[in-house]
């Protein structure tokens, strides 16, 4: 009985694991055989070399360079809104914040996480904006840049959270290796804990980029849909994802060429996520044989 109750529960917790697998590998074979009917009639290198992206216009042009550099814009923005404030309040709540003030600020962090992506969009929208063109009058009112604030907001817990970690599992004997040396305790932070937990820091960021590319409701919401070759965030763009949703809803004749425009966007999207995945788990297995 109890050696079948363990070839169970061994296939059960298989079973389990090969969900995953299974789910990516499907994900990954819609997107190369739908995508294989779009670059039947469009070229690779049209595809990935063309400026100008109107699959839905009279003069059809598909390349993907608008949405590409949409797409990195708003991530830029957001990333240079979370990366230093993230690592700002993970070094706060790891060497400085007091058990009592990190058991407060840790939880109101996560509330930002759960807030739906979608009222991020609208608080982008109909405050952010409005807020930002007092400063900036001449900004569109669809913009890369209130988006790209927003997303950062929305991915500061992300970057703080996984930064805390890699700091908290630097060992304190370096720590007071340091003070024994006669340093300060920023002296410490800076020159003994952040470089020690450089791999888990440079982790955290990447999948933090990684979210920013892959968001959709806000930057569908906030943005516009204009695709334009463009690194001025004051105009409307179009990212890879809004592109998505606009396919997705349903005016599009399914079999058109039109139609497999969203797998390729789609391929390309997933191609440039894995790519950044590959990249935080290489940074993480560096700090894992590090010992931190």
């Amino acid at each position: 009985m109890r050696k079948f109750l363990e070839m169970f529960f061994h296939l059960l917790f298989l079973s389990a694991a090969l969900v995953s697998v299974f789910t990516t590998l499907g994900i990954v074979f819609i997107l190369l055989y739908e995508s294989s009917h779009f670059f039947r009639e469009v070229s690779l290198v049209e595809f990935l070399t063309d400026t100008q992206w109107t699959p839905l216009f009279t003069e059809k042009h598909f390349g993907i360079l608008p949405l590409l550099s949409g797409t990195f814009l708003t991530a830029s923005i957001a990333m240079a809104v979370a990366l230093p404030s993230g690592l700002l309040i993970a070094v706060f709540l790891s060497e400085y914040a007091s058990s009592r003030v990190r058991a407060f600020v840790k939880p109101v962090l996560e509330i930002l996480t759960a807030i739906p992506t979608v009222v991020y969009g609208y608080f982008a929208l109909l405050f952010v904006t409005p807020l930002l063109k007092k400063v900036i009058p001449n900004m569109a009112g669809f913009n890369a840049l209130s988006p790209g604030v927003v997303m950062g907001i929305m991915i500061i817990p992300i970057v703080s959270s996984l930064s805390e970690d890699a700091l908290r599992s630097v060992p304190n004997s370096l720590r007071e290796a340091a003070y024994a040396l006669g340093a300060t305790k920023f002296t410490t932070t800076v020159k003994v804990v952040i470089p020690t937990a450089f791999s888990g820091i440079v982790a955290s960021f990447i999948l933090g980029i990684s979210r920013a590319i892959g968001e959709t409701m806000i930057v569908t919401i906030a943005a516009g849909q204009r695709p334009i070759l463009t690194l001025n965030p004051l105009i409307p763009v179009e990212t890879m994802t809004a592109y998505i949703v606009q396919i997705s809803m349903g005016d599009v004749p399914t079999g058109t060429v039109e139609y497999y425009t969203v797998f390729a966007v789609g391929l390309t999207l997933f191609v440039i996520t894995f790519v950044f995945n590959l990249i935080s788990y290489f940074f993480k297995r560096r700090m894992w044989q590090k010992g931190v």
